[in-house]
């Protein structure tokens, strides 16, 4: 095995707002990066959600063009591209390999019924992964573990369903349906076209990851110990990794793992979890900005630290619920800040939107780990918002654990970095990956005396919030419905 020098891997980290592109060394330094921040997610009717135009594309092009800017070494040393981007979406491809129509958000409820064809001008119906795929290699390829939802997929074998009643309930023609490969293998190489668009030199493979919540499991070195990933997205998720593919759960459920024969575990989550962080920030306006600004910080990063300075865990009574975005089968659902007084300032609606997180994900992680038979020993947290010291100890002090962040804390790049190094033979597995790639940063050690009140506050109140209001919110939900 090499020290990793002057051998990199490009890896792709595709989300709902941004997309990321990040060049690693195969000892798991991050080299060189960009960012490309996505158009929001284009909402209309009663149950559209569209990535505008081609904007996956566009920010990969772009995202890669911008971060070769940055790179001083040499091209040629990269030995191979690792492809992830988000779930739960659907891509309708023409014959040459552009969009029929925008891609369909998760967000969209169009994904939750099977694909019905009403356009003639589509050739291949799949997801985001293959779609990308196929712009930068032509090849009708994809992971057999990113097709999570109504697809014509067998859930153990993750093969297509044959030709049957089974297949045929799906109503998308075989036809349409791309080749599935196990992750952390090769899908293709980079083509023409696609290295004159990127920057990526002509040729390099081109490897399948998985669903990216297993990508982000993968870089983040979770392994079945008891150890809990919280990982801060769009979507914030818990997750946990097994080898038992479980389909008779209530509190988790099974997804395909980021490689061959491992089984995800994912609990409920927060459907546009960061995003209300974003929110509040946005809604307490230029002042933060501004003061941000002036002290040489990121708004986000201003935000944690008058918040650590001017308030206490609990923010005095004042509970946040996070229903900022109703699940399909509960659009009564609404996002809540109760229990104000004259005493709370923008500080305390900042934290205890960071509380309201933390707390609704240990209810749902518990729930998880209570099911499973098993105690939660650490958790890790990633994801841009574990750069804030305060998140991080509300996460332990709310778990009742050390909360552990890494050196690379957005852990799907290094995940899809990992699963190219297996594709290649780099390592021998999984661990022997993790074991040089993955490196932990800092752990934040529990605070007994708030381990004790954020237990009682939850115990007591939070748990409570949401059953209690709830046919306040149906009823309300019907006045502006009708």
């Amino acid at each position: 095995m090499t020290n990793g020098q002057n051998r990199y891997i490009l890896a792709i980290d595709g989300g709902t707002q941004s997309t990321k592109v990040a060049l690693f060394d195969l000892v798991g330094n991050e080299i060189c990066a960009h960012t490309v921040k996505l158009k929001p997610i284009y909402l209309y009717g009663d149950d559209r959600a569209e990535h505008p135009d081609d904007d996956l594309w566009d920010s990969l092009k772009l995202a890669c063009q911008t971060m070769f800017d940055k790179f001083d070494g040499d091209k040629s040393d990269i030995v191979g591209v690792g492809l992830g981007s988000i779930r739960c979406c659907r891509a309708l491809i023409k014959q040459d390999g552009t969009l029929a129509s925008p891609v369909q958000s998760w967000m969209d409820l169009r994904l939750s019924r099977p694909y019905e064809h009403d356009d003639d001008t589509v050739r291949y119906v799949t997801t985001t992964t293959g779609y990308l795929t196929h712009r930068l290699t032509g090849e009708a390829k994809d992971t057999r573990s990113n097709y999570v939802g109504p697809w014509p997929i067998d859930p153990v074998t993750l093969d297509w369903y044959e030709d049957g009643e089974r297949f045929d309930s799906f109503t998308t023609p075989r036809e349409m349906l791309f080749e599935l490969v196990d992750p952390s293998s090769i899908l293709g190489h980079i083509n023409a076209f696609a290295s004159e668009a990127t920057g990526i030199p002509k040729g390099l493979p081109v490897v399948s990851t998985a669903n990216d919540k297993a990508v982000e499991g993968l870089g983040a070195g979770l392994v079945n110990d008891g150890t809990v990933l919280v990982t801060l997205g769009t979507y914030i998720a818990s997750m946990m990794v097994g080898d038992e593919n479980r389909s008779d759960t209530v509190n988790y459920w099974s997804n395909p793992g980021a490689v061959p024969g491992e089984f995800l575990y994912e609990s409920s989550g927060i459907r546009r979890g960061m995003a209300t962080v974003t929110w509040i920030k946005d809604l307490l306006g230029e002042d933060v900005t501004k003061a941000a600004e002036a002290k040489g910080m990121t708004p986000e990063a201003y935000l944690n630290a008058i918040a650590s300075a001017q308030t206490s865990p609990g923010c005095d009574g004042l509970y946040t619920v996070l229903h900022w975005l109703a699940r399909p089968t509960h659009l009564y659902e609404r996002g809540m800040i109760i229990g104000f007084n004259g005493t709370h300032k923008g500080p305390h609606m900042f934290r205890s939107v960071l509380e309201g997180i933390a707390m609704t994900m240990k209810n749902h992680a518990q729930a998880m780990c209570d099911e499973r038979g098993v105690q939660p020993t650490k958790i890790i947290v990633s994801g841009g918002g574990s750069n804030g010291d305060l998140f991080m100890q509300i996460f332990a002090d709310v778990f009742g654990v050390p909360a552990c962040r890494n050196e690379v804390n957005g852990s799907a790049s290094m995940g899809a970095a990992i699963c190219t190094a297996l594709a290649l033979g780099i390592y021998k597995d999984r661990s022997d990956a993790i074991n040089h790639m993955v490196r932990i940063r800092d752990v934040f050690e529990p605070v007994p005396e708030n381990v004790t009140l954020y237990n009682k506050i939850n115990e007591t109140v939070y748990k409570h919030l949401a059953p209690q209001t709830e046919a306040l919110l149906k009823a309300s939900h019907e006045i502006f419905r009708a």
